[in-house]
């Protein structure tokens, strides 16, 4: 499965009809997008952005649009029917899907820290850098996004989760020292975790197995396993049993290549106290 990335996640047309319901009843009420934002407590072009379909509108802004707009329900009950995620492409969402019934996710990345184990800090800074550049609503609704994915280390303690991240990771110092020490801090925390495993891959390596770049494989409650990886702008996800073979493979040879949990927990203390 292939998609299109762009640099924000796209509408649906859920979206699209409880921004149509909105206008209507604020239209109604003969309040413009200005006046309706000063009740709500959200700008005028929040309120834009949601009318258009544009933005997923969080509950806040749900409930206050209702006391607003007559206090029917009729928002509460659209608001049911939203199926986006803010802050995830629309290459993303199906494996976000499947990350959330996962008893086993493993994950090999080579190109910046995993979106599982990244700081508040070390993401914003990438989502800063983004080019086309990202406006200040798109880093909230990604960072918002990406927040919520992390739950799953927390609320699901019965899946194994296993990373093996590449030295060069923390040695490139995105964000700076401070962002890079708090992130190392924050992987060492999450390593003690029963069913949380994290490797590093030393950077000399005389025949990496991961040269085809970074993947994850997950299984799902039914024992089938996926496999996804992305590039600059798409994402590919792959069922056939016989390609998610070879890359299960490829991830065992890894894992053999990569330091053991307390020597990849060793350097990782190292690289903190060099920083």
């Amino acid at each position: 499965m292939v998609d299109g990335r762009t640099g924000e996640p796209e509408s649906s047309d859920s979206m699209r009809t409880f921004g149509a319901v909105v206008q209507a009843l604020r239209e109604y009420h003969r309040l413009s997008r200005e006046e309706f934002g000063r009740h709500v407590g959200f700008s005028k072009h929040t309120v834009a952005s949601v009318e258009l379909g544009r933005r997923m509108p969080d509950m806040g802004f749900v409930e206050a649009a209702e006391g607003v707009l007559g206090n029917t329900g009729a928002l509460r009950r659209a608001a049911g029917f939203l199926e986006r995620q803010p802050g995830l492409a629309s290459w993303f969402r199906r494996w976000a899907e499947l990350e959330k019934l996962a008893i086993t996710l493993y994950t090999y990345e080579c190109r910046m820290i995993p979106g599982l184990l990244q700081t508040e800090a070390y993401a914003r800074t990438l989502f800063t850098g983004q080019l086309p550049p990202l406006d200040d609503e798109q880093i909230e609704d990604n960072w918002a996004a990406r927040a919520a994915r992390q739950e799953l280390l927390r609320q699901r303690p019965n899946t194994a989760f296993g990373f093996i991240l590449e030295e060069h990771l923390f040695r490139r110092g995105t964000g700076g020292p401070d962002v890079t020490r708090e992130l190392i801090e924050h992987v060492l925390r999450l390593g003690e975790a029963r069913n949380i495993e994290i490797q590093i891959m030393p950077t000399p390596q005389e025949s990496p197995a991961g040269l085809d770049g970074s993947m994850q494989l997950l299984e799902t409650p039914q024992n089938r396993w996926f496999t996804y990886w992305e590039g600059q702008r798409g994402g590919l996800l792959i069922s056939d049993p016989k390609e998610v073979s070879i890359l299960q493979r490829r991830y065992a040879r890894m894992r053999s290549q990569a330091l053991t949990l307390d020597d990849s927990r060793s350097l990782l203390q190292r690289m903190r106290g060099d920083l």
